[in-house]
């Protein structure tokens, strides 16, 4: 007699501990199930398979969920709180001072984070630098995701749709420029949303970004 498991993608038998090499494939009539509760309760290593398994099967709710979850664990191992002499010790600038050096004119001095320089059509966008995950000297950042379970409410909003428009250009170029914002989270949200404190951008620091879309999700990547 079979014994019952757990619903969705069955990773292991209950008697038998799950590894990598015994992973079984994702079983795509129940790919519903695999929610974002789920997939955090997993451990990084087997994140990144269910990722690719699911972008192989172009399952991409599944493959964004993946992407966030990563994203909030490499946000995880960086420090959240920042002292304010920092502000004065790095020379920030406002985001909108800050776009201005790179010869962009925000949108909207609110909700814009990234603009399109007229000069020569380059995308900039701010990246709020704690939430940069850092791996054997490479660099990544999560641009955008889809707001798939209400996990990235953001990505609906005027920011996150300009966000979007910003992420598709760069991949087409295949480049953007990127500006690293300071300040400290707001628990629960998106610093691109709302942050307790934005202390602000350090001008002199412009990032080489090289902008790819994975599934239904934005990532660039760049060297330290």
């Amino acid at each position: 007699m079979k014994k019952p498991g757990l619903p969705g993608f069955f990773f292991a038998a209950p008697e038998a501990p799950m590894t990598l090499q015994n992973m079984p494939k994702i079983q795509r009539p129940r790919v519903a199930l695999w929610t974002r509760e789920k997939i955090g309760s997993l451990t990084t290593p087997e994140v990144r398979q269910l990722h690719t398994n699911a972008t192989r099967l172009h399952e991409t709710e599944i493959a964004t969920l993946c992407d966030t979850v990563l994203a909030e664990r490499g946000r995880s191992r960086s420090p959240v709180r920042r002292p304010r002499a920092n502000r004065q010790a790095r020379r920030l600038v406002s985001r909108t001072v800050a776009f201005g050096l790179c010869g962009v004119e925000l949108r909207s001095r609110f909700w814009s984070r990234g603009g399109v320089r007229a000069s020569d059509g380059a995308v900039v966008m701010a990246l709020w630098a704690d939430d940069v995950v850092r791996e054997s000297g490479a660099c990544s950042y999560l641009l955008w995701a889809e707001n798939v379970e209400g996990s990235r409410p953001w990505s609906d909003k005027p920011g996150g749709k300009e966000r979007l428009e910003h992420c598709e250009r760069a991949a087409e170029r295949g480049e953007a420029e990127g500006l690293l914002v300071y300040g400290e989270r707001l628990e629960g949200t998106l610093p691109e949303d709302k942050a307790l404190r934005v202390d602000g951008v350090e001008p002199g620091v412009v990032l080489s970004l090289r902008v790819e879309k994975r599934a239904q999700a934005y990532w660039a990547t760049w060297s330290e």
